[in-house]
């Protein structure tokens, strides 16, 4: 038994490190897409970010075992996994174009609040009274962020919120996929699927030609996004999600110093009595299920 819990802390430690670099890399990235989105368009901003990143995923792919680790008998999930992915994302950047860094990323931190309303047609679990509370105060922490009333609510804050319930549905679907799939495929079906999606956009909304040091950004971004998927998808098959979730929340520290050092942004206190209630609320949820998962064991749904 001591063998055990000393297995699953060195899980738990991986996956925290695998969390942290790819939190932090993935700040980094949206930074320079937040940069960038203001002279390209979203969709050949996406086109870079999966491209290239099939130059790091390829190389996880050959570490893991070459060809054989791409073989899968859940194509289906991963084109499922691959579209919804690909419209977060989408989301998102559009977002980064209307709003600051840290405001756009605190509509993110919403995803874990949507993750429990969609598990209960999608996974069939129950929700009881404490985290259906815990939900209603992190949507009231998007709402005080989104400040309905202003005339500040644009379709880029709407956009965030529908990148907040994309994410959730991927997260889903990485989970159904990490119980047969490695890491490193998933990863890269993920990344091969955006770039060839978004190349089809290319071809028919356009093109704008980068100048050579938007190129290197541009680069760059799908540089760090491949190593940062990878980091983050393989934190989860780690550890526990208890254990390596909660360090999510430590990139709104970097994208608050981002958003200032970079464009002056200073979130309000509104948007930071909005930022409280979501993280409180997302953890508070994290607490019950890791709590309710000591009381039955958990059932890994599956999709066919």
């Amino acid at each position: 038994m001591a063998a055990i819990r000393t297995k699953d802390l060195s899980d738990n430690a991986r996956g925290a490190l695998n969390m942290l670099t790819g939190v932090f890399l993935f700040t980094v990235m949206e930074a320079m897409v937040k940069w960038l989105v203001a002279d390209y368009p979203v969709h050949q901003i996406i086109f870079f970010r999966s491209a290239f990143a099939l130059i790091p995923c390829g190389y996880f792919v050959w570490r893991a075992g070459g060809m054989a680790t791409l073989r899968t008998r859940r194509s289906h999930i991963h084109l499922m996994r691959g579209a919804i992915g690909l419209a977060a994302m989408g989301c998102y950047f559009f977002a980064y174009s209307q709003m600051a860094l840290a405001d756009a990323k605190a509509i993110l931190f919403s995803a874990p609040l949507f993750m429990t309303i969609l598990a209960i047609p999608l996974l069939g679990e129950r929700v009881g009274i404490y985290r259906w509370s815990a939900v209603l105060v992190g949507l009231a922490g998007v709402l005080i962020i989104l400040n309905p009333g202003s005339a500040m609510l644009q379709i880029g804050t709407l956009a965030a919120v529908g990148g907040a319930i994309f994410y959730a549905l991927a997260v889903i679907t990485v989970r159904h996929l990490g119980a047969t799939e490695s890491v490193a495929s998933i990863t890269f079906y993920f990344t091969l699927i955006g770039a060839v999606a978004s190349a089809g956009l290319v071809g028919v909304f356009g093109w704008i030609t980068p100048t050579p040091g938007d190129l290197a950004m541009l680069v760059a971004i799908g540089l760090i996004g491949g190593v940062g998927q990878y980091a983050m998808t393989r934190a989860f098959r780690l550890a526990e999600t208890a254990a390596i979730a909660p360090l999510d929340y430590t990139s709104m520290a970097w994208a608050i110093l981002l958003g200032y050092l970079i464009w002056g942004d200073v979130p309000s206190l509104a948007v930071f009595a909005g930022i409280t209630l979501v993280v409180a609320s997302g953890l508070f949820i994290l607490y019950r299920e890791q709590r309710m998962a000591r009381i039955r064991p958990s059932k890994l749904p599956r999709l066919r």
